[in-house]
């Protein structure tokens, strides 16, 4: 018996996660401080807009909102339910951050985390509409399970893709 091979828009989904994966890896896990990043950020910002209180922690939890959405865009392809890829998220965050708690250079924070999960939120609320605007469907209830050409399930918002880039029986 052999495994099922993911439709051609799941096997770039795939292939997309994995290197996004990489790249989150090196960012959180790499043992550098970026506090002197942050700081150089919050000075631009606070000297720009002229609002000395604002904080260095705006930018990080900022930071940590963009890092986060093009995973849960993906995890929105990828997935049938949206919360599962939100759900994904927020357990790789919490691994993320009790990995840099045995860094000493890092320092985790359940503000990491909600940050995270937000972005991870946005990325698949934008992916949902991205695909229901392409496709003319409803993101309200996702469609019937659809299969391609092989007979493979297709998560549903790769179904366009699928029934473009598959070939007739």
């Amino acid at each position: 018996m052999t495994s099922p091979v993911p439709s051609r828009p799941a096997r770039a989904v795939i292939i997309a996660l994995g290197a996004y994966a990489l790249a989150v890896l090196v960012v959180l896990l790499v043992p550098l401080g970026y506090s002197e990043l942050v700081r150089a950020i919050g000075d631009g910002v606070r000297a720009a807009a002229g609002m000395p209180a604002f904080g260095d922690g705006w930018i990080e939890a900022g930071a940590n909102v963009v890092l986060f959405v093009p995973l849960g865009a993906l995890l929105a392809l990828l997935f049938r339910r949206r919360w599962q890829g939100i759900a994904l998220a927020l357990v790789l965050s919490a691994a993320a951050e009790l990995a840099q708690a045995l860094m000493p250079s890092r320092e985790p924070s359940l503000r990491d985390v909600a940050a995270n999960v937000l972005g991870a939120a946005l990325g698949a609320a934008l992916a949902w509409l991205a695909a229901a605007r392409r496709t003319g469907a409803s993101v309200a209830k996702p469609s019937a399970q659809s299969l391609d050409s092989a007979g493979q399930r297709v998560p549903p918002l790769l179904e366009a893709e699928a029934t473009e880039q598959d070939p007739p029986h």
